[in-house]
């Protein structure tokens, strides 16, 4: 009796504890750490447990792919906040105004009241592709969407902006002498005048994975993966790198400084290391990756800032929150996740959360009160409360 009188003390703990973090705001771990959520596959969690998985992860930030109706609603009135995209395939649409503004008062508008939207991105890695129509369109369509923001009074609650591969990048080394392709040229000083006058960030895609891949025998290892090493010094400036991921940034921080722009933050909307990969992808292994994520995880946590922008913390999207089987390309496509379908982790990243084993529906208005719940209920299980 005593024991039982005992556990029911530390659950009524813990759902105090719950209750304050939850209304206060705070969150222990992954401060800082923003996550892709990407939906290839036809494995994953329905959103709601996705929802009670983030709650207990304590990450705060996600972006998608698209504006999913079923992710956003799953999310009202949580504290996440969202950049959700707006895919290649719509951006020739995005320069009619009549249908810029259907898709943001259909795909933004029903939600912007309950869950946190605070940023579009209008295409994704559009310089990927060979297609110049789609690189002649991209910019036309991000101020077209902004427009439509301005319009309807939503500008100062959502930016606009897009994401770009770090292929766009001509040359990286050393950082400071960082500049775009030079085919890309015009397209990008467009892009980057416009950033600067609706004061939006600049979105980078950068995996130092690639790096290595690519040339295993000339790329350090430990540079990559945040691990001790003697680093690079940048015979310009002579800052020191410990790692390839702060001077791909650094780069383009130089790169868009070439082109006449310092107002304009450069964030990482994607950065990952693949636990799996094909026999030709060096270096994708569980181990690196744990290491690549604890160690990257460990920096956000200490709000580090690039050599050459110390004090200001660099923002960073992680990819992705899980494996996603029907993904094409190499085996490294499909294995990018922190975690299985199941809600175990791939490896020791840092973070630990949990996934519930059942299935409520849960309406928009009790998504946090079911994500205390369900922790409850968890913890009841561990301490064998009957």
């Amino acid at each position: 009796m005593r024991s039982l009188m005992a556990s029911c003390f530390v659950l009524t703990r813990l759902l105090f504890l719950l209750l304050t973090l939850s209304d206060s705001g705070v969150r222990v771990l992954g401060a800082g750490l923003g996550i892709n959520y990407g939906q290839i596959a036809n494995n994953l969690p329905s959103p709601s447990r996705v929802a009670v998985m983030l709650q207990s992860l304590n990450v705060s930030r996600l972006k998608l792919y698209d504006a999913d109706p079923n992710v956003l609603l799953a999310f009202s009135n949580s504290n996440v906040e969202f950049i959700i995209g707006l895919g290649n395939e719509y951006l020739q649409d995005m320069t009619d105004p009549i249908k810029a503004q259907n898709w943001v008062q259909q795909h933004l508008q029903p939600h912007i009241t309950h869950t946190r939207i605070t940023c579009i991105t209008v295409g994704n890695e559009v310089f990927m592709s060979n297609d110049t129509q789609l690189w002649s369109n991209l910019l036309p369509a991000m101020k077209m969407v902004y427009n439509t923001l301005v319009n309807l009074g939503l500008d100062k609650q959502v930016i606009v902006t897009s994401a770009h591969s770090f292929n766009i990048i001509g040359n990286s080394y050393p950082p400071s002498s960082g500049t775009f392709r030079q085919d890309l040229a015009e397209y990008i000083q467009a892009i980057l005048n416009f950033h600067s006058q609706i004061k939006s960030p600049f979105l980078i895609n950068a995996y130092p994975f690639f790096a290595y891949k690519d040339n295993p025998n000339q790329v350090s290892l430990e540079y990559v993966l945040f691990q001790p090493n003697p680093g690079m010094t940048d015979p310009n400036t002579n800052l020191h790198y410990d790692n390839m991921l702060y001077a791909q940034v650094d780069a383009v921080y130089a790169a868009i400084k070439a082109m006449g722009h310092t107002d304009i933050e450069v964030m990482i909307s994607e950065t990952g290391w693949p636990s799996k990969g094909d026999p030709n992808e060096v270096g994708s292994t569980p181990e690196n990756a744990a290491l690549y994520h604890s160690n990257l995880l460990n920096r956000i946590q200490a709000r580090q800032g690039t050599p050459a922008k110390p004090s200001v913390p660099i923002d960073i999207y992680v990819f992705a929150l899980f494996n996603e089987n029907l993904k094409p390309g190499p085996t490294s496509e499909k294995n990018y996740g922190l975690f299985y379908p199941d809600g175990t982790p791939v490896y020791n990243s840092g973070l630990q959360g949990y996934l519930p084993g059942i299935v409520y529906y849960s309406s928009a208005s009790t998504i946090n009160e079911w994500s205390i719940f369900s922790m409850v209920i968890f913890v009841m299980s561990v301490l064998k409360i009957t």
